[in-house]
């Protein structure tokens, strides 16, 4: 990943977590790692646990943010999961979502939230 892509990906976590924050989520950890894992934003709301991806895109060139997530990404997020869940217990359920930001001109054009993503 090049450093503009780092960058891109850094300022989308941070909006991601802002928008998550004035929705009321409580922001557990950010880019949580365990072993070869790691997981944008893990938050918490109304006793649900939120695994959240966030993709970032400065242009639709390559399609729309939310369009990369593939199947092999979701099956690493639900291992990442059961790793956070064998550590922190109290935590009974679970959902996986994404943020997907559009930015242009370095401004947020657009965020669309896709809660309870599972395939």
């Amino acid at each position: 990943m090049d450093l503009k892509n780092k960058d891109t990906g850094a300022k989308g976590e941070e909006i991601a977590s802002d928008f998550l924050k004035k929705n009321n989520f409580i922001i557990e950890a950010r880019n949580w790692r365990h072993k070869h894992y790691e997981v944008d934003i893990i938050a918490s709301k109304s006793n649900l646990l939120h695994f959240v991806e966030v993709k970032t895109r400065n242009s639709l060139k390559y399609g729309h943010p939310e369009e990369s997530i593939t199947k092999e990404k979701m099956q690493y997020l639900k291992n990442a999961a059961s790793a956070y869940q064998y550590q922190h217990q109290k935590w009974k359920y679970i959902q996986f979502d994404v943020v997907a930001i559009e930015l242009k001109n370095n401004e947020v054009k657009e965020i669309f939230f896709i809660e309870d993503v599972y395939f």
